[in-house]
């Protein structure tokens, strides 16, 4: 492996040159026709984000405790990425990198958790609606956060179609939010000369989740494959089917998208991206850059242009999908504008119209990955920031203020008083599973668990992420490791400098003073501060 700079660099010519070839196809596919007509034939754009899921969790990927036919049809039907990471393993700070192209460390605000998403900064809806494209969402758009706060008069997802409700889901911890219906409505306001561009935002499977509904809805807890860093309790395995079954409600809202498509007679004129925004609620999983915080699943087709049934191990990254939606659309780049907000992900049309499986030619060898903020945690609202690198084989983790807890403190203030013990770990969503794994501490069957999940952490980690999927096996420390370890941690540092990290850049600690919108806690002043 060689330190270079290919992501920013030579990323961002073949973005260029993407688009001036997609220009051709746009006009070679509407050439018999002008005006309106050729408007409408330009590809239309359906973004499906769950909320929480890890790339493991779907049927394609061999879960035996999960149904997402529709994923797998998408999958069968385009492109299944294998490797594909997210920017950030939060909500907020990675929709902003899916909608901008940027990393959230180039993003001020928008690159935490429930702060302000600055005006600047393009997204990828308000292009496309700039160059004739009928936009919406619906669900989870950008957020938490106060979007207003930055100058923006509406979500960055776009207008908001979230009024048609449903009483029938399955259960109480769902959203009643009719994402089908909405879509549907959003089709019927559209003018038929208008191609359109949707982001469908599930809910789910955010917690909180009904608890014992997988097992009420007939799963069983023999199917669970329990992650490697997670104890294998019966509390657990059922945690894990509830989480399943969301899933599931989310891909038949995704099913009955694309019927609706096709209804139209266009789903082969449909760009249909499904991902997630990071990985599943459960201790050591979302808010942690280990790999069921941050590698999504990712199935993308079009089947005018991308040939199918594949399977491509190259790694690629969710700022990679902003790009890419340009691309498809025939629409300009910031950068060909003479705007300096440039998009740093990597168009995957090359990848996309290639018919190669596996590792490809078209590829690049690492992206990455950063957290600061998440919830509410830590004394003085302070963050554990975060930088990772992941290639096909390795992560390596920079934990940049590894003084601090990485899940949170361990106990907060109540009334000004001190709260109980392990009553905090704010950075894990309250869950079953955290609290068995808190009743159980001191069980030794349990004890290494929740140590993975709460105790301090060294400044730098390494995983061999082939081997070691539930990144327990920390490598860092391995004479055998060191020259990877060396290489793998200044690419890193170098990349960061490059592209403007406040944490390698002087201003180190700006991340703490962004405001948060969200709940605050108070926490007890930490020993290193004192």
């Amino acid at each position: 492996m060689s330190l270079r700079l290919s992501h920013s660099k030579v990323g961002l010519a073949a973005s260029i040159s993407i688009f001036e070839a997609l220009f051709v196809f746009v006009a070679f596919v509407g050439h018999d026709s002008a005006g309106a007509d050729e408007m409408r034939r330009r590809p239309n754009i359906l973004l499906a984000i769950s909320d929480d899921q890890s790339w493991i969790h779907t049927s394609v990927s061999g879960c035996r405790t999960i149904a997402t036919p529709n994923f797998d049809r998408v999958a069968k039907e385009g492109v299944l990425f294998s490797n594909a990471i997210c920017a950030s393993p939060g909500c907020s700070p990675s929709r902003a990198s899916i909608l901008t192209g940027r990393y959230p460390w180039q993003l001020e605000q928008a690159g935490t958790h429930a702060s302000s998403f600055p005006a600047k900064y393009f997204v990828y809806p308000e292009l496309l609606e700039e160059a004739g494209y009928f936009v919406g969402y619906t669900g989870k758009g950008w957020q938490p956060g106060n979007f207003k706060a930055s100058g923006r008069n509406r979500n960055p997802a776009g207008v908001s179609f979230s009024q048609r409700k449903t009483k029938d889901v399955p259960a109480t911890g769902i959203s009643k939010n009719n994402y089908a219906g909405n879509f549907k409505e959003f089709l019927e306001e559209k003018p038929a000369d208008q191609p359109f561009c949707f982001w469908f935002g599930g809910f789910e499977p955010h917690r909180s989740f009904e608890k014992g509904s997988g097992l009420a809805a007939g799963k069983q807890l023999a199917d669970v494959e329990v992650p490697g860093f997670l104890p294998d309790s019966e509390a657990v395995r059922s945690d894990i089917l509830d989480y399943c079954l969301e899933i599931e409600w989310f891909d038949r809202h995704l099913g009955e998208m694309i019927s609706a498509i096709e209804a139209m007679d266009e789903l082969e004129n449909t760009l249909i991206i499904v991902t997630s925004d990071n990985g599943m609620a459960f201790p050591r999983a979302k808010a942690n850059v280990y790999e069921y915080g941050i590698h999504m699943p990712l199935a993308i087709c079009l089947p005018s242009l991308v040939p199918g049934n594949r399977v491509v191990d190259d790694v690629v990254s969710l700022t990679d999908l902003a790009p890419t939606i340009l691309d498809v659309a025939g629409v300009e780049h910031p950068v060909a504008r003479g705007e300096n907000n440039s998009m740093i992900g990597q168009s995957l049309i090359p990848l996309l119209k290639s018919k190669e499986s596996g590792l490809t030619r078209f590829g690049r060898e690492e992206v990455y990955s950063c957290r600061e903020r998440h919830s509410s945690s830590r004394w003085e609202n302070l963050t554990y920031p975060q930088r990772c690198i992941r290639t096909s084989r390795y992560l390596l983790i920079r934990n940049m203020k590894p003084e601090r807890w990485p899940a949170g403190a361990p106990r907060k203030l109540q009334s000004g008083k001190l709260g109980p013990e392990d009553g905090g770990y704010h950075d894990i969503d309250a869950c079953p599973t955290l609290s068995f794994m808190i009743t159980e501490k001191l069980n030794p069957d349990v004890a290494p668990f929740f140590s993975l999940a709460v105790a301090h952490r060294p400044a730098i980690e390494l995983y061999d992420i082939q081997k070691d999927p539930a990144c327990l096996k920390d490598l860092s420390g391995e004479p055998k490791h060191q020259e990877i370890k060396v290489m793998l941690e200044a690419q890193l540092n170098l990349f960061l400098k490059t592209t403007g990290d406040p944490r390698l850049n002087g201003n180190d600690d700006v991340w703490e003073k962004y405001i948060r919108y969200s709940k605050m806690r108070s926490f007890p002043v930490p020993e290193w501060a004192k």
